[in-house]
């Protein structure tokens, strides 16, 4: 049966971006006949001749649909092989949208194909019109349910409060914030390192913000909180049925950051073996999600982040040198906390408004005994501890401001013994001037008395810490 091809009809809209479909029919002609009416309208065709080789397209390739012959050599008339290959391509990819096509206008057959998951139907001899509709229609469809899960599983991965802002003034963070601004807009790589709860997120977060990804997803994954077991499933996805509980698809975080920013932390904990299989996604761009041959191509930029000493490990033989290289094209070193005690006040005035908002307290601030317990602790657990420190104050507070008591901190150990002999003559300088202008909230005058200095002398200091009245 010929199909009618002769008078083409052109459809009212143009075919879908970047369409992709699998035709499926053993007969040269109406392969021919459906190529000189779908190319013209902009799709990207791929044929096969027969169920085995639909199945291999199906494995290799991702499809936007598939139009389905329902009867082949072995049987044709019945129908029974079209079925079982609707069946199996189905069963391989449960999402893309099959049209049947059925001879002789068997509408039985159609019905079949339609209860076993066919989307829709068209009968040889075709109508152009009516078979371009139906299928313009289905790759519709399936490319905005497929945008859809994609902001779905973006949207879970990002509900998380939204994080603090990059608070860094002090002297041993300008170098950083310098890096970042050079290096911010590229494409590169980075590897943060530092010690626990210095802030490593919030670097990629502002590494992000100033790259020409910004407007794409930032994706971040905790690398050392994954198993073994779920650390491929985790990063590359997995298809439905390629392990036990692999009940539905699933994307992987390297899908959803495509043409956007994804970070990686605790990168030292990755299991050796796993380890090569990221090389291989950082050196070609190529992954395939777990119980999958189809091969995806994603554009990532990686940011990385640990608190190990990478190469030491590396000469331990618990991490591979080549994925160091390609994960540190810029290391950043991040600071502690008490090599940047300048920021200290900024970032607890910070940390408690934004608990003071939380739990609905009104509070004017901190007192300078508290200010003076904050710049006195040694902070081993950094910026996250001092946020922790904060909340808890908030919830203990009895009186209109924050006092020492309410931060829960060890009492400081005199100064000639302890932190203070830690920062250098200008750190200190700092930290008092800072001090004297939050009890004189801001006078300047008052700020000079307080500190026994005129108003230009304490003008000079402020211009020499970079501190704004």
């Amino acid at each position: 049966m010929v199909p009618h091809t002769a008078q083409h009809a052109s459809p009212t809209a143009p075919a879908p971006a970047r369409a992709r479909v699998l035709i499926a029919d053993d007969q040269a002609h109406i392969l021919e006949a459906l190529q000189l009416l779908l190319k013209p309208e902009g799709y990207r065709l791929h044929t096969a001749r027969s169920p085995g080789e639909a199945l291999a397209e199906i494995g290799c390739e991702s499809f936007d649909a598939v139009l389905l012959d329902m009867n082949y050599s072995r049987d044709t008339t019945s129908g029974t092989e079209g079925l079982e290959l609707l069946r199996a391509v189905l069963a391989a990819d449960s999402r893309v949208p099959v049209v049947v096509m059925t001879a002789w206008g068997n509408i039985e057959l159609a019905v079949e194909a339609m209860r076993l998951g066919a989307r829709d139907f068209v009968s040889k001899p075709w109508e152009n019109a009516r078979l371009l509709t139906i299928l313009r229609t289905q790759v519709e469809l399936s490319q905005a349910l497929q945008r859809t899960r994609m902001l779905e599983a973006e949207n879970l991965l990002l509900r998380a409060e939204k994080r603090p802002p990059f608070i860094a003034s002090a002297p041993s963070m300008r170098p950083l914030l310098d890096a970042i601004a050079r290096i911010g807009p590229s494409d590169a790589n980075v590897l943060i390192t530092g010690e626990h709860g210095t802030g490593k997120e919030v670097v990629a977060q502002t590494l992000h913000a100033v790259s020409a990804r910004a407007a794409q997803t930032l994706v971040a994954v905790n690398t050392g909180a994954l198993p073994e077991g779920t650390f491929e499933s985790e990063l590359f996805g997995h298809v439905r049925g390629a392990f036990t509980d692999a009940r539905t698809d699933r994307v992987g975080r390297f899908e959803l950051a495509d043409r956007g920013t994804l970070f990686l932390d605790e990168i030292a904990n990755v299991p050796m073996r796993q380890q090569a299989k990221l090389l291989r996604v950082l050196e070609t761009g190529q992954l395939e999600r777990v119980g999958s041959s189809k091969t995806s191509r994603v554009d990532v930029r990686v940011v990385s982040a640990t608190n190990a000493n990478l190469p030491h490990e590396v000469q331990e033989g618990r991490f591979r040198e080549d994925l160091l290289f390609r994960l540190n094209t810029v290391e950043l070193r991040l600071p502690p906390l008490r090599e940047r005690r300048e920021d200290v006040p900024l970032l607890a005035a910070h940390f408690l408004a934004h608990h003071a908002a939380r739990y609905r307290r009104t509070l004017e601030g901190l007192a300078p005994a508290a200010l003076g317990a904050l710049l006195q602790h040694s902070w081993p657990g950094n910026v996250r501890e001092l946020d922790h420190t904060l909340e808890r104050a908030v919830l203990m507070a009895r009186g209109p401001r924050i006092e020492a008591v309410d931060l829960g901190l060890a009492p400081a150990r005199p100064a000639s013994a302890g932190t203070l002999d830690e920062l250098s003559i200008d750190a200190v300088e700092a930290v008092l001037v800072r001090k004297a202008l939050l009890r004189a909230n801001g006078n300047i005058t008052q700020a000079a008395e307080l500190l026994g200095l005129s108003r230009g002398a304490l003008y000079r200091r402020l211009e020499k810490h970079g501190i704004a009245p």
